[in-house]
This record gives C-alpha cells, structure tokens and sequence, in this order.
C-alpha cells in the first residue's frame, strides 16, 4: 500500500508578473525538498540511495545550501562566501554524514534561503547582471532563477526515490 504524504505547499500562481512567477516556482521547490524530509530522524535522513551512490536526504540539503550560497551571495551578490560542505572534495556535501547534525544543515539551508530572497529584492529587473561572475562571466538575474528551479527540479526527483525508498511515503 501506498503511503501519500500530505502536501501543504502553497501552488505557484496560474497569472502573475515572470518576477513573481519564477520567485513562487522557485519557492514551491524549496517547499518540496523541505517535506520530502519532514518527519524522519537524522539516521533517515543519512540513509544512501544505492550504493555506490552518496546520495542521501540530508546530502542534498546541504547540497542545495552550498548551490544557494553560490548562485545568491557569490555569484548575484559577489560576497566571499566559501563552501559549507566540499573540504577536499567537490561533492563533500554527499560525503561523511556520521557526525553531521541534520538541525545545522537545515539551519543552513533556511539561512541561505532567507538571504538569497534579500538579494533578490535588492534587484530591480530580471535582467539586471550579477555582481559576481561564474566561469567569468556576469549572469542576469532570470538565468539564476531559472537554474534554481531547474537545479530544484531535479533534486527534489531524486528525493522522491529516497523518501519512497526510506519509507514508502509517496507525494508530488
């Protein structure tokens, strides 16, 4: 039997402004990985997919805390801001769970999400160009939205197989 989990998520508006509409897209994703993580413990949450995959629930919200913080305070903001998680590798957030305590890692991410609305904010246009570059080049405003949700996206696929995986629970 299928288990469904239950959504609470507020819906992106059918008619708004694209501002609005990439903002509220880009929100509902963060919602999504958010309950894909709702009510299991920090061993759960650490659980891998399959091995030799590292992917775990907890591995991509550290992930996804590590892609805010480049994409809103080093690239649209041109902060110094280093990694939370690579230490040596590029894809440390995945790596070493043991020890990681999963209250910081949502911390983490909850605190990038709140500044990287912050700057966003302080853009007026969507086409306005990034402070900081990636790969040396400035970015507007919607091509970092778009690659926020289009990162999202595909996370939050990856977390459907984890959560149904861990425990069943199923959910849009």
């Amino acid at each position: 039997m299928i288990r469904r989990m239950p959504d609470l998520r507020i819906d992106p508006p059918f008619v708004a402004n694209e501002r609005d509409m990439l903002c509220s897209f880009l929100d509902w994703y963060r919602q999504t990985l958010a309950v894909k993580c709702e009510g299991l413990t920090d061993e759960q949450l650490k659980e891998r997919a399959v091995p030799p995959s590292p992917l775990s629930l907890l591995g991509l919200v550290r992930h996804m805390a590590d892609v805010e913080r480049i994409w809103f305070r080093r690239v649209l903001g041109a902060e110094e801001a280093p990694p939370y998680y690579w230490g040596d590798t590029p894809d440390g957030d995945f790596h070493d769970l043991d020890s990681v305590s999963a209250q910081e890692a949502f911390a983490n991410w909850q605190a990038e999400i709140e500044h990287a609305r912050t700057v966003v904010a302080a853009f007026p246009s969507l086409d306005d160009l990034s402070a900081g570059t990636r790969h040396g080049q400035k970015v507007t405003l919607r091509w970092i939205l778009i690659h926020m949700i289009e990162e999202y996206a595909r996370h939050c696929g990856h977390a459907d197989f984890l959560r149904e995986r861990i425990d069943g629970v199923t959910g849009e």
